[in-house]
């Protein structure tokens, strides 16, 4: 059987400040086949975000010396919603992994200036407490407030991929907008910080790791297609893969699981090549703003 990879990474992030494990900390688990295919899994539960990005790395290497292409998993946005980078005079999306690069800063302990990088981009798009906010009383100011605003200032609330996927899961796992910096569950702080980290990881694999949709396009992935390409990172929204945790199982931990496991046997089934394609029903206008700017969700 032609499976497209070897191995199977899902990172589920986190914005946490702070040195944090279990819960609503960052998840790494790892599906790999052994000599006689079969499937064994582990996972990792590091304490930072460097030391996640740390252990990527060291499982990224074992995995490549063993000749394995390695499809990464990402559970946070790799794009901001539509219109904010022209906004911010910025080409496309790499423009913005740029200007995040350039002011995002992520300390080894978690600390991180995230609110301080939301309300830049407010000042510098309608210099106003909008579209991004929320944060503590701490982070407040007048280009950031505590309180949702009742206009995004001409922005959707949400991207495309996050309103498609609204219809494939219930609603109380549904995706929570970017816009949202502070509260339970939320993302946009997740996939500033996430970005950037993903941003190091690509640059220093020299053009053998590609970001889909947004470097590689859509198109159905096959066995022959990958030339020099060893990895290949997409963004993943694990609701869509629901199921029931293991004994002492976090929510998290389970959702890495179950995700790493449905990618694996989809493979092995020949399907998974079809959820790289362009999704169905969706105008050309709509997958230009997704390829170039938003990104998307695996499997939606």
């Amino acid at each position: 059987m032609n499976r497209l990879f070897g191995a199977y990474v899902i990172v589920d992030f986190s914005a946490a400040e702070g040195k944090k494990t279990g819960e609503s900390s960052v998840w790494i688990g790892v599906m790999k086949r052994d000599v006689r295919f079969r499937l064994s899994y582990e996972a990792y539960n590091p304490a930072t975000r460097a030391a996640a990005m740390t252990q990527l790395r060291s499982v990224l290497a074992d995995l490549h010396k063993r000749g394995d292409r390695v499809l990464i998993g990402v559970n946070f946005a790799l794009g901001f919603p539509r219109g904010l980078n022209a906004k911010l005079g910025l080409a496309d999306w790499s423009a913005m992994w740029e200007f995040l690069n350039k002011n995002v800063v992520d300390k080894p302990d978690n600390t991180n200036n995230r609110f301080q990088v939301a309300a830049k981009i407010n000042r510098l798009t309608t210099d106003e407490a909008w579209p991004f906010w929320g944060g503590p009383k701490s982070a407040a100011q007048k280009w950031l407030s505590t309180l949702k605003p009742e206009t995004f200032g001409g922005f959707p609330e949400y991207r495309l991929t996050e309103d498609a996927a609204r219809d494939r899961v219930k609603k109380t796992q549904a995706p929570k907008s970017l816009w949202q910096m502070h509260g339970a569950g939320v993302v946009g702080g997740q996939a500033m910080l996430g970005i950037v980290a993903i941003k190091t990881l690509v640059d220093s694999m020299a053009g053998k790791a590609k970001v889909w949709p947004l470097q590689t396009g859509f198109g159905a992935l096959e066995a022959d297609g990958f030339g020099e390409v060893n990895t290949v990172i997409a963004e993943v929204f694990p609701p869509l893969f629901d199921g029931p945790a293991e004994a002492g199982e976090v929510k998290d931990a389970a959702g890495v699981r179950l995700t790493a496991t449905a990618f694996a046997e989809m493979d092995d089934r020949g399907e998974l090549g079809a959820l790289f394609a362009a999704p169905k029903g969706v105008s050309e206008a709509d997958l230009a703003i997704a390829a170039g700017e938003e990104g998307w969700m695996l499997g939606v």
